[in-house]
């Protein structure tokens, strides 16, 4: 079989939110910053990541999503993190064997998984 290479250049994925403007908050408080892109989405950019949330919301999905948000300071973001007023919940750092790691959940009740791979 030949598979053709498709030549991705960006991958976004859409965030569910339950009350979409406590997400809204909740994003901008970790450091994304917004841009409008229709009443029932927004653009959350960080560096040259980027993702959608959206204005939907399902329980079993939300449940079951996760992100993995790689950083460079783990620290500086666990601190930035722990002082988010929307959160629902945050785990200590863990050292990993590949690195560290904590969880962060949204208000949605997303996972994050933010993360400093060891260089």
């Amino acid at each position: 079989m030949n598979v053709t290479d498709i030549n991705v250049t960006d991958i976004k994925v859409f965030v569910p939110s339950k009350d979409y403007e406590t997400s809204k908050s909740f994003y901008s408080e970790i450091g994304f910053k917004p841009e409008s892109v229709t009443d029932d989405l927004t653009l959350f950019q960080s560096g040259s990541c980027s993702l959608y949330l959206q204005r939907f919301y399902n329980q079993e999905l939300a449940d079951n999503f996760m992100l993995q948000i790689c950083v460079s300071d783990i620290e500086e973001a666990f601190d930035v993190c722990s002082s988010s007023e929307h959160k629902t919940r945050i785990m200590p750092i863990q050292q990993k064997a590949w690195g560290k790691v904590f969880y962060l959940w949204g208000p949605a009740g997303e996972l994050l998984h933010i993360t400093e791979f060891d260089r």
